[in-house]
């Protein structure tokens, strides 16, 4: 199945997703891409914020993605590694079943799913700025991460697979 239409469907139903990605076994090279893939899109989200700021303060637009480049790009991967590896070893404290992987898959699942709605917060910085309307998006992405999240964890630990 695509991508796109495993994203959708996890906004159906997160376990089902991961039971099945859990099903086509462990392949490193997928979960790197699902995090470079996820990093990608946040840093894209990203760009109407910092276009805005840079408007509005005079600041150069190209050190500002520059910036975010960096720790989105290259710095942010390998912190979700070790807060997959964090997440793994409390999972394992709590009584489940599996290896990091299940936890990396987990994690970096739910981080690329939810990035439709962290586009939309990149919208709304960009064009609205700060205010309600961008802490409502920006609380219904952590909603929904954390849904996806530990749906995800519950699946790869305790759950069929």
């Amino acid at each position: 199945m695509a991508v796109t239409a495993d994203i959708t469907a996890t906004y159906r139903g997160p376990r089902k997703v991961i039971a099945r990605l859990l099903s086509m076994g462990h392949r490193e090279d997928r979960l790197l891409a699902f995090l470079m893939g996820a990093c990608a899109l946040m840093f894209i989200a990203q760009m109407p914020r910092l276009a805005r700021e840079a408007h509005l303060t005079g600041q150069d637009l190209n050190m500002l993605l520059g910036g975010a480049l960096l720790g989105i790009i290259f710095i942010a991967p390998l912190a979700l590694y070790a807060f997959a590896w964090l997440s793994h070893m409390l999972a394992r404290v709590l009584g489940g079943q599996g290896d990091g992987f299940r936890g990396r898959l987990a994690l970096f699942w739910a981080f690329l799913a939810s990035t439709p709605i962290l586009l939309l917060n990149g919208l709304v910085a960009g064009f609205i700025g700060s205010g309600p309307a961008l802490n409502g998006v920006g609380l219904l992405w952590l909603a929904v991460f954390l849904w996806f999240w530990l749906s995800g964890l519950r699946e790869a630990y305790w759950g069929r697979a």
